[in-house]
């Protein structure tokens, strides 16, 4: 229930809350709707903050953003082990760059004393939410690694199914506390906007491209003399020469990105291949279209039937596991227990959704992505590691060669049915969908 509203209700209100009152506040508080520049006030310490704070905030935002824009690119990209790496390391340098921003901006506002008097309970409440976002950002980046790739299939679906209204929090529910409360944190930093001066996000001053002259009357001496000297179209020339470096910057923009476009588009492309190189090419997408209806006819099978044949008892080995996939398409393992009955157990690792290793090493299995253990008689993870929750044990059937059954387990231990042990090797393992109802 609190995940339902954290990660569905709250984004709703918060968005709502957002544009509504910023609208509002637009409507009825139009000159509060700015970045209420203390600059005048105190300077030095203004311009290192916010340098290192916007310079920080806006690499983030990009790598935040291309993620959900472009999630096949992205995870084409991410695959390539040297652009995961630089991507990781330049966002926790723009995440340490951005923190140290805001620490100069947060000492600015309670040192200074002209600056700390226009200061509201707001800009110390905003100050303090980003400080704690981008913390909280960099422990995801150093404790749950390598999020710039799994992200993609994690976040990128869940943002994506809030932003069609069809919401499935599944995405996130099993991803580790750090990440969550980043989310949270975000959905809190959309309902604080109407309310702080980061409302100035709203207003990109494009209006200063086509707006009338404007007139600086100066009411101090030395101003005024420099003003009376000027040439007269001063002004007006400043203007049209601002037009035109930046109508030039665009066109240089374009270009160059034409040119860098058209070596990306032949990187992915990659270099003419001839027929053999084609047939095999063909040969992986026929292998991958065939992968992908073997996977729906599992799915169809799981929907249909009561009963999933896992292998017979007798194949089943008290140190290699043998993999399956459970009524949810998840992969699973079987073993063999100390009293030589089945023992199956979820093979997907609670902490970010890997495949856990299947043979048993001094009773427990291996998350290969974290360094995770569990104990595969109670699925706990061992103290210290990344997973927290334990790997769920499946419950499982018993039938012999006619079908007919002989003894249960459901996922809890409770047991029904007595094993004739010299007609074990037999009989074979199942699956049920009444268990996995009960669950």
């Amino acid at each position: 229930m609190l995940d339902l509203f954290l990660f569905v209700g709250f984004p709703y209100i918060a968005f709502t809350l957002m544009i509504v009152l910023s609208a509002y506040r637009y409507r009825t508080q139009r000159f509060t709707y700015s970045a209420l520049s203390s600059q005048f006030l105190e300077g030095n310490q203004l311009r290192w903050g916010s340098m290192a704070w916007h310079a920080g905030i806006l690499v983030l935002l990009v790598g935040h953003v291309i993620p959900v824009l472009v999630p096949g690119l992205w995870q084409a990209l991410t695959s390539i082990p040297v652009f995961l790496i630089t991507v990781e390391v330049i966002g926790t340098i723009a995440a340490f760059l951005a923190l140290s921003g805001l620490c100069v901006l947060l000492y600015r506002r309670t040192t200074s004393a002209r600056v700390s008097a226009v200061t509201t309970t707001a800009d110390y409440l905003l100050l303090l939410l980003l400080i704690a976002q981008v913390v909280v950002g960099i422990s995801v980046a150093t404790g749950a690694r390598w999020g710039a790739a799994w992200s993609a299939s994690t976040t990128t679906p869940y943002l994506w199914s809030l932003a069609t209204f069809q919401p499935q929090p599944e995405y996130i529910t099993g991803l580790p506390p750090t990440v969550k409360l980043h989310l949270v944190l975000a959905w809190c930093f959309f309902l604080v906007i109407p309310f702080t001066r980061l409302v100035h996000a709203f207003s990109v001053p494009i209006a200063y491209l086509w707006r009338p002259p404007q007139k600086v009357v100066w009411t101090t001496p030395r101003p005024e003399a420099a003003a009376c000297c000027a040439p007269q179209h001063q002004h007006r020339d400043g203007r049209r020469y601002f037009v035109r470096g930046a109508l030039a910057s665009t066109g240089a923009l374009f270009l160059l990105s034409i040119g860098v476009l058209e070596k990306l588009g032949r990187y992915f492309r990659g270099p003419a291949m001839d027929t053999r190189q084609q047939a095999e090419l063909l040969q992986k997408k026929l292998e991958r279209l065939e992968l992908a209806a073997a996977e729906r006819k599992l799915e169809i099978e799981r929907i249909e039937k009561d009963y999933i044949y896992v292998a017979s008892l007798a194949e089943l080995s008290d140190k290699d596991g043998r993999y399956f996939t459970d009524y949810h398409m998840r992969p699973a393992l079987a073993f063999k227990d100390e009293r030589g009955l089945p023992l199956l157990i979820s093979a997907k690792c609670t902490h970010l959704g890997c495949t856990v290793a299947s043979t048993i090493n001094n009773g427990r299995i291996l998350c290969p992505c974290h360094v995770s253990w569990f104990d595969v008689k109670t699925g706990m993870p061992t103290p210290g590691a990344p997973a927290k929750a334990p790997l769920p044990h499946l419950g499982w059937v018993l039938m012999d060669g006619t079908g007919n059954l002989v003894a249960s387990q459901g996922a809890g231990g409770e047991m029904t049915g007595e094993v004739d042990l010299a007609l074990a090797g037999s009989y074979g393992v199942y699956i049920a969908k009444q268990f996995e109802e009960m669950a």
